[in-house]
C-alpha cells in the first residue's frame, strides 16, 4: 500500500501547499480529539473548587477544600498515566484509529457522569476514570499524525496539534463564562452551575463516531501488519521498546523531559487559579460588597485564563521556530530556563488582577512552550512498531510524577508552610516545586538532536 505522505515541493513553497485533502482530514480529527481532550481537562480545573465546595459542605475550610482538590487532581493524573501506559501499547498492537475511538468514548462518558455525582470522593473517582480515557489520546493522535505526513509539514502540523490544546483551554473558559452568565441571570441554578460544565464535557463522544468513520490506519502500521511485524500480545510493544539500547535511552530522555513539563504545568501552574481566588477575593472585597465580589473575581479569573492560553499559543509557536531553525535541544533548554524564572516570579509577585493580566500570558508561554516540543520530538525518538507506546509512556509517565507533585504540593502547603497566612502557603509551595524544571534542563542537555532526521521506520 502506498504511503500517505505530503507531496514533494520546492524548498521555497509554504509547507501547507503540499498537504493532501485526506491529510487535512487526519489533522482535523486528531486535532479535534486533542482540543476536546484539553477542554475536558480545563473544565475540571475551572470547576474543581466550586464543585468540591458544594460537595464538601459549608463546614469545610477553604484550605481543606484546596487540599482535597489536589487529591482529586492527583487521582485524575494517575488515571491519565494509567491510560497512557495501556492504550499506547494497545494502539501499536491493534491499530491506533480503533483505539482512539475507544478512549474518546471513555473520557466523554466519565466527564458526563461527573455532573451527576453527589460526594467529594465520587467526584474524585470519576476523575480517575476520565483520566484513563484522556491518557490514551496524546500518544495515539501524535502517532497517527506523524505517520501520515512528512518533512516540515509534519513538524508544523504536530506543533499546531498542541496549539489546538490552547484553543480547547480557551473554549473551556468560554463555556464557563457562558454558564456563569446564565447562572447570574437565573437561567440555571447558581449553586449547581458546575454540573452543567461537566455535562457539556460529554459531547466529545460525537467525535469518536467521526474518528471511526473517516480515518484509516497509517501506511507504516498497515505495512507492519501485512508483514507480520506488529508487536505480539498486549505488552509486546514494551518488550520491543526495551530490547534496544537506543530505544531505552530515548525513552528515558523523553520521559524526563515530559516529567519536567507535566509536573511544571499540573503540579505548579495548575494552582495559579487557586492563587487568583485568594488574591482577587482580597482585592475586590476591599472595593465591593456582597455578590459583586464573586462576580468580579470570576470575570477577572476568566480573563486571566484566556490571556494565559493566548500566551501559551505564542510560546508554542516560538518553540516550534527555534526547534526547526536551531534544533530540538536548544529549544528545550530555552523553554525550561524561561519557565523556572517566570513561574517563580508569578507566584512571588502576583498581587492583583492587573498583575495577572500581564503575568499569566508570560507563564502560559513559558510553561506551555515545551509541550509543542513533546508533539514534535517524542515521535522522532521511536520506530513505527513502538511509536505510540514510546510517546504515550514518555508523555504520560509524567502524570504519575505530577500526581506525586500534587500530593507533595499539598503537603508543603498544609504542613511545611501551613502556619503562614493565606495565600503564602500556596505561593511558597509552588515556588519550591519549580525545582522540577531543572530535571528538564538536565535531560535536554543529554537529548539526541533529531533536527533534519527522517522519521524512524
Amino acid at each position: 500500500m502506498l504511503e500517505d505522505r505530503s507531496y514533494p515541493l520546492p524548498a521555497t513553497s509554504p509547507w501547507w501547499r503540499g498537504v493532501s485533502r485526506y491529510q487535512w482530514t487526519v489533522f482535523a480529527v486528531t486535532a479535534g480529539a486533542w482540543l476536546l481532550d484539553n477542554m475536558d481537562q480545563r473544565l475540571f480545573s475551572l470547576a474543581r473548587i466550586p464543585a468540591l465546595t458544594a460537595l464538601m459542605g459549608a463546614t469545610s475550610s477553604q484550605l481543606e477544600i484546596q487540599a482535597f482538590a489536589k487529591i482529586a487532581t492527583a487521582l485524575f493524573l494517575i488515571g491519565w498515566g494509567i491510560g497512557g501506559l495501556i492504550f499506547g501499547a494497545v494502539g501499536d498492537r491493534f491499530g491506533r484509529v480503533r483505539v482512539l475511538t475507544v478512549v474518546i468514548l471513555i473520557y466523554s462518558f466519565g466527564t458526563g457522569l461527573t455532573a451527576l455525582c453527589t460526594s467529594a470522593w465520587g467526584f474524585a473517582l470519576l476523575r480517575l476514570v476520565t483520566g484513563i480515557g484522556i491518557g490514551g489520546v496524546f500518544g495515539l493522535t501524535v502517532a497517527i499524525l506523524a505517520e501520515s505526513i512528512s518533512g516540515i509539514a509534519r513538524v508544523a502540523m504536530l506543533a499546531l496539534l498542541q496549539v489546538f490544546s490552547t484553543v480547547g483551554n480557551m473554549g473551556a473558559a468560554a463555556v464557563k463564562m457562558t454558564v456563569d452568565t446564565l447562572a447570574a441571570h437565573g437561567a440555571i441554578p447558581l449553586t449547581g452551575s458546575w454540573r452543567w460544565l461537566f455535562a457539556l464535557g460529554a459531547l466529545p463522544a460525537l467525535l469518536a463516531v467521526s474518528s471511526g468513520l473517516t480515518l484509516k490506519e497509517p501506511g507504516d502500521w498497515l505495512r507492519l501488519k501485512a508483514a507480520g511485524h506488529l508487536p505480539q500480545g498486549w505488552w509486546g510493544a514494551y518488550r520491543l521498546l526495551l530490547a534496544e539500547r537506543e530505544d531505552r535511552r530515548n525513552l528515558l530522555i523523553g520521559t524526563l523531559l515530559a516529567v519536567a513539563g507535566v509536573v511544571g504545568l499540573w503540579g505548579i501552574g495548575e494552582y495559579a487559579v487557586d492563587l487568583q481566588d485568594a488574591v482577587f477575593g482580597t482585592y475586590y472585597r476591599s472595593r465591593y460588597l456582597g455578590p459583586m465580589v464573586l462576580e468580579h473575581v470570576a470575570a477577572a479569573k476568566n480573563l486571566a485564563y484566556l490571556l494565559q492560553m493566548a500566551g501559551g499559543a505564542v510560546g508554542m509557536a516560538a518553540f516550534t521556530f527555534v526547534a526547526h531553525r536551531f534544533g530540538r535541544r536548544p529549544a528545550f533548554l530555552a523553554g525550561f530556563s524561561v519557565a523556572i524564572v517566570v513561574t517563580v516570579m508569578v507566584y512571588w509577585r502576583l498581587a492583583s488582577p492587573v498583575d495577572a493580566y500581564w503575568m499569566m500570558p508570560l507563564m502560559g508561554a513559558a510553561q506551555l512552550s515545551v509541550f509543542a516540543g513533546f508533539s514534535i520530538y517524542l515521535p522522532e525518538l521511536f520506530g513505527a512498531r513502538t511509536r505510540a507506546t514510546g510517546v504515550s509512556f514518555a508523555y504520560n509517565l509524567g502524570r504519575f510524577a505530577a500526581a506525586g507533585g500534587s500530593f507533595f504540593s499539598a503537603y508543603l502547603a498544609t504542613t511545611i508552610f501551613g502556619m503562614l497566612p493565606e495565600p503564602l502557603p500556596l505561593r511558597y509551595s509552588a515556588m519550591t516545586m519549580c525545582l522540577v524544571f531543572l530535571v528538564g534542563l538536565a535531560a535536554a542537555l543529554r537529548a539526541p538532536e533529531t533536527r533534519n532526521a527522517q522519521l524512524r521506520s
